[in-house]
């Protein structure tokens, strides 16, 4: 398991701590997976542990590769104080492998049986010296703060007061952030004052948060159940003339921009969040890639408009090296109109994609705006956060 965990970060180009290396090797799995075949256990899965009563899944054992890489964003010392929220027992013990003896670790969730099935793992590992809380993870764990470092391992759309609050100034928090529009990374933030800022991210994808904190995106049908929109922050969509788009033919557009095999580009899905009028993500099932609906993309970035829409696409124009040109389908009466600003807005981000990246800042709800960095400003219940996103011209004159 472990192996497979290096050989992705190495493909990806991006490393792993030995001390993350180590704990991930020493703790066993498949104690908190009971019922579980080994094979299973120690695949590169996220297994599902509860499902609610619409078949939702709402608790799952997260993926040892993004097990991995958040522990490495969270940079536990020995001696640390870490709160977890959104618990299982495993995570849990790695930590407390990290913090060593001289440190606590304090794992929660809102459901008793995942509780009670992280305290019987924990044990059952010897790791009893846990603290294990039934809680709601919007208001954190006071009893046991202030925390050196706090890890969220459920989506969160938010920021809730009591985790800054609760967390050391110069403490670390990461979590699963729905940072705007549906797109979710893996944020490692640092608290600065009343504030947060950010070090790093990475994709990311876990189930959402329940609870007081709780914030689902709306799933706009287009055709039937096959194919839909996913929005998010409120958006405004007008359902009617969209679904009438899609009956339409196709336009389609190629941006020139390419990207090699094996190379991320999903800083491109958070460009186009951040830069487009209005984005969301296309969603659809196996059957309407089967059907020939949508080619081959589950959750495709879109943006649109009133009366029509477009979303991303991918050509292999090399075989042999396995070169993609990025490009766009839309369709309805602007179609054509989508689909070049959908391809502006890739070389866009073409000039920007060997630079910094996006930066983000979480402030206090009702800060005002001359105490904000200077960016995009995505409002939310108890916060207001910020991005930016220099280009590399800009960067290089700094």
């Amino acid at each position: 398991m472990v192996d497979e965990v290096l050989e992705w970060r190495a493909l990806l180009k991006l490393s792993l701590s030995s001390q993350v290396e180590s704990v991930l090797r020493a703790v066993p799995r498949h104690v908190f997976l009971p019922g579980l075949p080994l094979e299973e256990a120690y695949a590169q899965d996220a297994p599902v542990m509860k499902r609610d009563e619409r078949d939702t899944i709402i608790s799952s054992v997260s993926a040892p590769k993004i097990i991995a890489f958040m522990l490495d964003q969270l940079r536990v010392e020995p001696g640390h104080r870490v709160l977890e929220i959104g618990s299982g027992g495993y995570n849990a013990a790695l930590l407390k492998e990290l913090v060593g003896p001289d440190g606590k670790v304090t794992t929660l969730d809102i459901d008793q049986d995942v509780v009670d099935r992280a305290r019987k793992g924990l044990t059952a590992a010897g790791y009893d010296d846990v603290n294990v809380v039934c809680g709601d993870g919007e208001f954190g764990a006071e009893d046991f703060a202030p925390f050196d470092r706090i890890i969220v391992t459920v989506q969160t759309w938010d920021v809730p007061p009591a985790w800054v609050e609760q967390l050391v100034e110069g403490g670390r928090l990461v979590a699963p952030f729905r940072i705007m529009r549906g797109q979710t990374r893996s944020v490692a933030f640092e608290r600065d004052g009343d504030h947060l800022v950010s070090r790093g991210y990475e994709l990311c994808g876990c189930v959402p948060m329940q609870g007081a904190g709780e914030n689902r995106e709306l799933l706009i049908p287009l055709h039937g159940e096959e194919v839909g929109l996913r929005v998010d922050d409120g958006q405004q969509v007008n359902a009617e003339l969209l679904r009438q788009a899609f009956a339409q033919p196709k336009v389609e557009a190629w941006s020139g921009v390419t990207v090699p095999r094996m190379t991320p580009f999903d800083d491109l899905f958070l460009w186009l969040a951040f830069a487009a009028p209005n984005f969301c993500q296309l969603a659809s099932s196996d059957a309407a890639i089967d059907k020939g609906l949508i080619p081959r993309s589950h959750r495709a970035p879109t943006i649109y408009n009133e009366e029509s829409f477009g979303y991303l696409m991918l050509r292999r124009i090399n075989p042999e090296d396995g070169l993609s040109e990025f490009g766009v389908h839309a369709h309805g009466p602007s179609a054509e109109k989508i689909a070049e600003e959908y391809v502006t807005q890739i070389r866009a981000w073409d000039d920007r994609r060997s630079g910094p990246g996006p930066r983000f800042e979480v402030h206090p709800a009702g800060t005002p705006d001359d105490q904000l960095t200077q960016g995009r400003v995505v409002e939310k219940r108890h916060t207001r956060v910020t991005i930016s996103w220099p280009s590399v011209a800009s960067t290089v004159e700094n």
